[in-house]
C-alpha cells in the first residue's frame, strides 16, 4: 500500500541530495520515477534538481497553477512520485499528491522545508504535516553542535533577518543552519 512520505530538515541537511539518491534507488531497481519541484525554485535552472554536493537530475517543472492530477496522467506511467522543495507546492497540489497516493496506490515522497526562515510553516509543509503517513526529520547541526531547526536568513553583512517576504530563494550565502537557542542569541546580539 502506497503511502504519502514528508521528508523535512532545515537548510543544509542533505534534502535534495537524499531525493535524488532516492530516485537513483528506484531506478537502479527498474521503476519509473516522476521527480517534480516546483517553478519558483530557480536556483540551478529551472528544471534541474541540484544538491550541494554535486549531484543533479532533471525534473518537470510544476507552477502553483498546475493540476498534479491531470499532471501525473499526461506525464506516463510512474512507480513512484518524488518532489523536491515540495514547501513550495500549494495546499491543492498536496491534496493532489495524496490523491494520487489514495487512488492510483502510487507512492510519493516530499521532501523540503518545513517552516521558513522566521519559523513558520510553509502552506505547503503545514499540509504535508496533516496528510502525510510518514514524517521524518532529517536531521543536521549548529554551529555549536546542538540539533540545527531554523533556516536563519542573513543579509550581506551576516545580520540574521527577521523582516522580509517568506519566500526568498538563497543557498549558503543568504542562510545558515541553527539552533533555536544561537537564532534567538545572534539576534538579541544584533539588537544591543
Amino acid at each position: 500500500m502506497a503511502k504519502l512520505y514528508f521528508k523535512y530538515g532545515a537548510m543544509g541537511s542533505s534534502k535534495s541530495a537524499q531525493a535524488l539518491i532516492t530516485q537513483f534507488n528506484y531506478e537502479e531497481l527498474g521503476m519509473a520515477v516522476w521527480l517534480i519541484k516546483p517553478s519558483v525554485d530557480v536556483r540551478d535552472g529551472a528544471d534541474i534538481v541540484r544538491s550541494r554536493i554535486g549531484l543533479a537530475r532533471r525534473a518537470q517543472v510544476i507552477s502553483p497553477q498546475d493540476d498534479l492530477l491531470e499532471a501525473f496522467a499526461r506525464a506516463g506511467t510512474f512507480d513512484v512520485i518524488i518532489a523536491d522543495e515540495a514547501q513550495f507546492l500549494t495546499p491543492e497540489q498536496i491534496d493532489q499528491l495524496r490523491q494520487i497516493v489514495d487512488e492510483q496506490d502510487v507512492p510519493v515522497l516530499c521532501f523540503g522545508l518545513r517552516t521558513d526562515f522566521l519559523t513558520h510553516l510553509f502552506p505547503g509543509s503545514r499540509r504535508l504535516l496533516e496528510l502525510a503517513d510518514s514524517i521524518t526529520e532529517i536531521k543536521t547541526v549548529c554551529a555549536c553542535g546542538a540539533k540545527a531547526t531554523v533556516n536563519a536568513r542573513l543579509d550581506s553583512q551576516g545580520r540574521v533577518l527577521t523582516q522580509g517576504d517568506q519566500v526568498f530563494l538563497g543557498g549558503n550565502d543568504s542562510y545558515q543552519a541553527m539552533c533555536h537557542r544561537c537564532w534567538r542569541k545572534k539576534i538579541r546580539q544584533q539588537q544591543e
